[in-house]
């Protein structure tokens, strides 16, 4: 992929972030909770991809993202690559704390609380999808500071 490509490829899913950053204020009703067997595939499949983070794999990270993400990037090093440059506390998070998975506007949501090596707190929010197989993918991320939650 040419660098131009590679640029309009991270500006797409920079995009597609930025839409879910409406995520992060505050909810008045509270949204629907996804099933307990469906939270815990969720779970799963975000610590699988911290894991392959904190390992360096990159092809397995890039293994846990939607084809719709894969497709942007075209390969595993250019998304390690962006999670590595824009999202440092995805990549090595020093705490994780799983809250309740939702659904919003028909999106499937995890909420994860995280902090940095240096105690800052963070929410990352994950969008996820059901592929065809049933199995669960990691369709964007968008990450927030956390200003509920005290270091």
């Amino acid at each position: 992929m040419h660098h131009a490509a590679r640029r309009r490829a991270l500006a797409g899913a920079l995009a597609g972030m930025a839409a879910m950053a409406s995520l992060v204020c505050p909810v008045w009703a509270a949204p629907p909770a996804v099933a307990d067997g469906d939270a815990n595939d969720i779970r799963a499949v975000i610590e699988a991809q911290l894991a392959a983070f904190r390992a360096d794999d990159a092809e397995l990270a890039f293994s846990f993202a939607s084809p719709a993400i894969r497709a942007k990037f075209g390969v595993a090093g250019y998304f390690m690559a962006m999670v590595r440059g824009a999202y440092p506390v995805v990549y090595r998070p020093e705490s994780v704390s799983f809250l309740l998975a939702q659904i919003v506007d028909d999106d499937v949501i995890q909420r994860v609380r995280m902090t940095d090596r240096g105690g800052a707190a963070w929410l990352a929010i994950y969008r996820m999808q059901r592929q065809s197989d049933r199995q669960w993918r990691i369709d964007a991320c968008v990450v927030t500071r956390d200003n509920a939650q005290t270091a």
